[in-house]
């Protein structure tokens, strides 16, 4: 929207200067709907003023949304990235360190911890890796921008109702350009939706204290269907003429383990698949071919965090590597 302005500006025979100058006036005009409409929402005049105060368009914020890699990394490519050696010996350390509150969290909700540490080190490298850009401001330059502009403008309310709760200040919340905020890496409506109190301190704080990041994700995992009673599924063999409409994880495709076995999947060393009653999906995330999974409902939970197999692959990886 912004570079449409520009080009029009121009292309009428006004500088460069000009035309940023509408640009930057036209951010400002949109600014002032969303205040609007965050009062109406009944937001804070408080939250409102200190939310907005002295945003600007971010440039580089669009231009990372436009730019995601083209190239697609094969499975065999990512995982040896996603959860290198030295990130499983961290998970393991961390593991260890929090174990306490890690345990009464994970009895809390049900899920098991090593996946709650898993998730954390994928997102954000354990807490280290979480955006320093201005939630609120990189939000609402996205909305301004226009492609997505309602999901992004809806991010912008939840934003604002968060500081509006306590949870955060407004110059306190940082996130990645995208708007995804702390260190599990929640976007505002995530929040809203998940984000609990781990250490009962009456706010959530995503961002700084590990009891609430922790609760939060488990929370998340909960929410979403996970069952600490299994795990979340296992690579397998199969056979080279299996039917490839079989595969994928719509709820149609799931079979028990023992039609699968009746299909020719096997354990990675041939052996049977366990004797267990639990429903399964098989996948292959490098477009049927590579890398063969039998999947379970937990891994489909890890999916409604994150619709990519490669990014619930590396979670499930970190996670089996804490012991």
């Amino acid at each position: 929207m912004r570079k449409q302005l520009i080009t029009a500006l121009v292309a009428l025979g006004l500088g460069m200067s000009s035309a940023v100058m509408a640009a930057d006036e036209g951010f400002d005009t949109y600014v002032n709907v969303l205040k609007t409409e965050a009062r109406e929402k009944g937001i804070s005049e408080q939250t409102i003023q200190s939310a907005f105060d002295g945003i600007t368009f971010i440039e580089r914020a669009v231009k990372a949304d436009k730019n995601q890699p083209e190239r697609k990394l094969t499975l065999d490519e990512y995982l040896p990235r996603a959860v290198p050696e030295w990130k499983k010996k961290q998970a393991n350390q961390l593991y260890q360190e929090h174990k306490a509150v890690l345990d009464r969290i994970g009895q809390q909700y049900g899920v098991q911890p090593r996946f709650v540490v898993a998730l954390w080190g994928v997102e954000s490298n354990f807490g280290r890796l979480t955006g320093n850009y201005n939630v609120v401001e990189a939000l609402t330059t996205l909305a301004y921008e226009g492609r997505r502009e309602a999901f992004f403008r809806n991010q912008v309310m939840a934003a604002l109702e968060i500081i509006d709760a306590g949870h955060i200040t407004a110059k306190e919340m940082k996130g990645s350009w995208a708007g995804a905020m702390g260190q599990p890496q929640f976007m505002p409506t995530s929040f809203l939706a998940y984000a609990r109190d781990g250490n009962n301190d009456g706010k959530a704080d995503i961002w700084q204290t590990k009891d609430d990041v922790f609760a939060s994700a488990a929370n998340y995992l909960h929410e979403a269907g996970w069952n600490d009673e299994y795990t979340w599924g296992r690579q397998v063999s199969i056979p080279d003429n299996i039917d490839a409409t079989l595969l994928g994880v719509q709820p149609e495709k799931g079979r028990s383990l023992s039609e699968w076995q009746k299909l020719g999947v096997r354990r990675m060393n041939g052996q049977n698949l366990p004797d267990t009653a639990i429903d399964a999906w098989l996948i292959q995330p490098d477009d049927n071919h590579g890398r063969a999974y039998l999947v379970y409902g937990n891994y489909q939970s890890l999916l409604k965090w994150n619709r990519s197999h490669y990014f619930a692959l590396a979670v499930s990886y970190l996670a089996d590597s804490i012991r």
